[in-house]
């Protein structure tokens, strides 16, 4: 077999990084290596609109299986990568198959971070990733059941929302002392937690769980460390996620919380890259997060910037990778949009009131993030002012005379 491009991981990044090296021009062999039985797919519906009904697993695919064969991608499907070989240049998979490569591509994202506490394994104890959990969560709402979520984060709220709208018993425990404490502002997490409310969602923040209980293998109650149990039919744990990155440590790659990359996404051997959730790489965007300038995103955009990003260089473009992190999540009737990367200690400005706000973050005097609630408009604007690195005051910010697009368009 001729060594061309093999891609580890057919999700989001490794799927756009396929496409992008196909519409740049790269002729040779294309292997795409996924763990999974289904085409690549969309992640982000399936805690909203894939369980609540209003799309089914065509409308999540990427792209139909005729684009493969078109575009001669070859799928390694239900197979996942067990090794690599980098002397010889060669991807070792689970089945015994060997890959060799000219240029192997990480991307394989993340996975759920485990509850580690006793019951864990019981029966009706879910975890929400890929297709598959997803179904059996559909099939589970459909008994009526108490619910308890355990995590405050996006898929968290996102699942108690829909799982509130069905009209069903839904308690979110968080261990912090408000929703998405890692993600937004104070204020926006109280708006949050008021509209969750409002759908029926009880809340016990700053609540540590000590065991899931049950009965006959299955679970029937969460236990607190205040002494509260909790009822619960079914468990959802969303507690974050863990990198990918045992394959490249077991190479000898360096992958301390994710893979660790240069601005142009390549590891420290030259024919080896990795993008996407598993990928830790530096970006001016976060100046002042930690000491060495480095994150590591979850996100959609972040996976198809990465995966063109890394495409353009294999193909005679390259370029640092400094796309503006940006991220979105729909709870209920409400939409987040968040532009930039924010850190809890940041200040915060808010622009307009009600249920159509935004709040302005600045760290350093400088501004480092925007968070719109069912403001689109914002959003956008956003995604100006920092992309192009515009400077903006606080003052400036709580001035509601001031004209945020106009600025952002150069005419301020």
């Amino acid at each position: 077999m001729e060594p061309g491009i093999v891609i580890v991981g057919a999700g989001q990044a490794g799927f756009q990084a396929a496409a992008s090296l196909r519409e740049g021009g790269y002729h040779g062999p294309l292997t795409l290596v996924g763990d999974e039985t289904a085409l690549p797919y969309q992640r982000p519906p399936l805690s909203k609109a894939y369980l609540a009904g209003k799309t089914d697993a065509d409308g999540l695919a990427l792209r139909p299986a005729s684009f493969f064969a078109d575009h001669r991608i070859t799928l390694h499907a239900a197979s996942p990568a067990k090794a690599i070989d980098r002397e010889g240049r060669r991807l070792v998979l689970a089945d015994g198959t060997v890959l060799p490569y000219a240029h192997l591509v990480l991307a394989t994202g993340s996975r759920n971070r485990p509850l580690p506490v006793p019951g864990a394994d019981l029966d009706g104890v879910r975890q929400l990733r890929g297709l598959a959990d997803a179904d059996a969560l559909k099939a589970a709402l459909e008994g009526g059941p108490r619910i308890v979520v355990i995590g405050a984060g996006f898929i968290g709220l996102e699942f108690a929302a829909v799982a509130a709208g069905r009209g069903l018993d839904v308690t979110v425990v968080e261990a912090a002392e408000r929703a998405m404490a890692r993600a937004v502002s104070a204020e926006t997490a109280a708006f949050f937690r008021t509209a969750h409310e409002a759908l029926g969602v009880r809340f016990a923040f700053a609540a540590g769980v000590t065991a899931l209980t049950g009965e006959g293998g299955r679970v029937r109650a969460v236990a607190l460390a205040d002494g509260r149990a909790l009822e619960a039919d079914l468990v959802l744990i969303g507690i974050g996620v863990l990198p990918n990155a045992d394959l490249a440590a077991e190479a000898g790659l360096p992958a301390a919380d994710g893979v660790r990359v240069d601005a142009f996404l390549a590891t420290s051997d030259p024919a080896i890259s990795a993008i996407g959730d598993c990928a830790r790489f530096p970006s001016p965007f976060a100046h002042g997060l930690n000491g060495d300038g480095t994150v590591r995103i979850e996100s959609v955009q972040n996976a198809i910037d990465q995966g063109r990003c890394l495409a353009a260089r294999l193909t005679g473009k390259p370029a640092a990778y400094a796309a503006l992190p940006w991220f979105w999540s729909d709870q209920g009737p409400h939409k987040l949009q968040i532009a930039g990367l924010s850190a809890p200690g940041d200040a915060a400005v808010i622009r307009g009131e009600g249920s159509a706000f935004s709040v302005f973050r600045f760290r350093d005097g400088r501004l480092s993030a925007v968070e719109s609630v069912n403001r689109a408009g914002d959003h956008m604007i956003a995604r100006r002012l920092l992309s192009a690195g515009t400077p903006l005051t606080a003052d400036q910010a709580a001035d509601p005379a001031l004209d945020l697009k106009a600025l952002a368009m150069g005419r301020g």
